[in-house]
């Protein structure tokens, strides 16, 4: 008997980070539980909605589609499900299909929403007594062995809005906070390209630079927290970092001046997120049009629940 189920989790967008997998004395963690990165971001309307079928086979098999095209480079998604499958008698072939409606590897969190997601909507589909916390650990250390990000699945089961990752780890180990924010506000975001997340830090000491400006990005923030400020600081780490390039320098500029509450880059990849006020939309949106087609744009508001189990359509 085929079974289904279907999860959402909302576009994470990263806005700094700090990289947290080593000890004070330069070890790596050796539980990916804690390993994991402090920063902060937001979460969007759109994201990842996918859908788990499962049904009992001799030989299991687990195949995975994105936007209804085989899928092998979701190995975050494989690796999550084959973890939770392992606790299961008997095998199972699976089917996953991600519905994506943001651009993939520009700093959206796809690979941690599909895991997550993933991971959800087998729990429903094979009645897996697992909790959220533990579904969200399993995803996390997917995402670290997969090296497809750090900290994404905490912030996303955590709920939406303005995150704050205090402290990093999976889910049940991690400090979530969140700046309160009324639900008027939306994000506009423009996207040149993506960033390889392996090759970006490729040496100890830019590592450490990164570091550094992440964890006194957080401390400012945290001394003063409000939407202004999380933004003012966030542009401010890109810059310190040396991940701003010319053209989105210029995106950011041009977001602050047509009435965003201010701007900041997607960490990681070549693309600009702007936050404003409902009644500003239009004019930041037309300000990026300057420098972007629109087809390379998103604008969504933002998604206060995380990650969650949807209805069957």
């Amino acid at each position: 008997m085929n079974k289904t189920a279907q999860a959402f989790a909302p576009a994470a967008i990263s806005s700094f980070f700090e990289i947290c997998d080593q000890t004070s004395d330069g070890r790596p963690i050796a539980d990916l539980a804690h390993v994991g990165a402090r920063g902060g971001g937001f979460g969007l309307q759109k994201g990842v909605l996918t859908q788990v079928s499962a049904s009992k086979a001799d030989a299991g098999d687990i195949s995975v589609f994105i936007n209804g095209e085989t899928a092998p480079e979701a190995q975050t998604t494989v690796k999550v499900l084959k973890m939770l499958l392992a606790e299961v008698e008997g095998n199972y072939n699976v089917m996953v299909e991600h519905n994506i409606d943001v651009p993939i590897g520009a700093g959206f969190g796809t690979s941690a929403g599909g895991a997550l997601t993933a991971g959800l909507a087998l729990k429903e589909a094979l009645d897996l007594p697992l909790t959220r916390n533990q579904i969200g650990k399993a995803a996390h250390i997917a995402e670290i062995q997969c090296q497809t990000g750090l900290g994404t699945v905490s912030s996303l089961a955590s709920g939406g809005g303005c995150i704050l990752v205090v402290e990093p780890g999976a889910p049940g180990t991690c400090v979530i906070d969140h700046i309160p924010l009324t639900p008027d506000y939306v994000v506009v975001a423009g996207i040149f390209q993506g960033v390889s997340k392996k090759n970006v830090l490729s040496s100890p000491e830019r590592r450490r630079e990164v570091n550094r400006f992440g964890r006194k990005t957080l401390e400012d923030i945290l001394a003063e927290p409000s939407l202004e400020t999380f933004l003012d600081c966030c542009w401010q780490f890109t810059q310190d970092a040396g991940f701003a390039t010319e053209r989105v320098k210029r995106l950011v500029h041009l977001a602050k001046k047509s009435g965003a509450v201010g701007a900041a880059q997607n960490m990681l990849g070549e693309a600009v997120h702007a936050v404003a006020l409902e009644e500003n939309v239009v004019e930041v949106e037309e300000a990026f049009k300057q420098v972007l087609p629109k087809e390379t744009l998103l604008v969504s508001k933002m998604d206060f629940q995380g990650a969650r189990l949807v209805s069957n359509k």
